[in-house]
């Protein structure tokens, strides 16, 4: 999922508004609209975008008289953080850690070579993997001085 294109639709009021209204259950457009009090072809705007987005899914159901209606539904579960501080800012989607390979991988199916990138991003893991050893080695040191301390022995690191 574009991290980008996300944050610019959970951005606008209406859609997740729309959001909201969908966790309930699918709506067609013309539901929306009307519970939102919004014009429908604003609403297929809404609802285009954020279907491109991946938020959502359609499907067209049968009904008894008429043309079969388009509803919309929640197409996955979303979940990020943002993180605000001095001097950071950070956004946190879990399982966007891999979404760099897996779009490797979708290009590797189309049949690109991504051989050069893929062992990019080996090394970018292998660095990952070090450092984040090592923040465990620390914590770990951290806890036993800690522990120490608590019993009034002299610390030892």
């Amino acid at each position: 999922m574009d991290l980008e294109l996300l944050l610019d639709v959970m951005g606008c009021k209406t859609r997740r508004n729309i959001l909201d209204l969908l966790r309930d259950e699918p709506r067609f457009v013309s539901q929306i609209s009307r519970e939102l009090e919004i014009g429908q072809k604003a609403i297929i705007e809404h609802l285009r975008a954020m279907e491109e987005a991946g938020l959502l899914s359609s499907s067209f159901q049968k009904i008894q008289r008429g043309r079969p209606r388009k509803y919309y539904d929640i197409s996955q579960d979303v979940e990020f953080q943002i993180f605000i501080s001095q001097g950071t800012m950070r956004i946190k989607v879990p399982g966007h850690e891999f979404q760099e390979l897996q779009m490797l991988e979708e290009r590797a199916l189309r049949g690109e070579d991504v051989s050069e990138d893929l062992q990019n991003l080996v090394q970018d893991y292998d660095k990952a993997k070090k450092h984040a050893e090592n923040l465990l080695n620390d914590l770990g040191k951290r806890k036993r001085a800690l522990k120490i301390r608590a019993l009034n022995l002299p610390v030892k690191i």
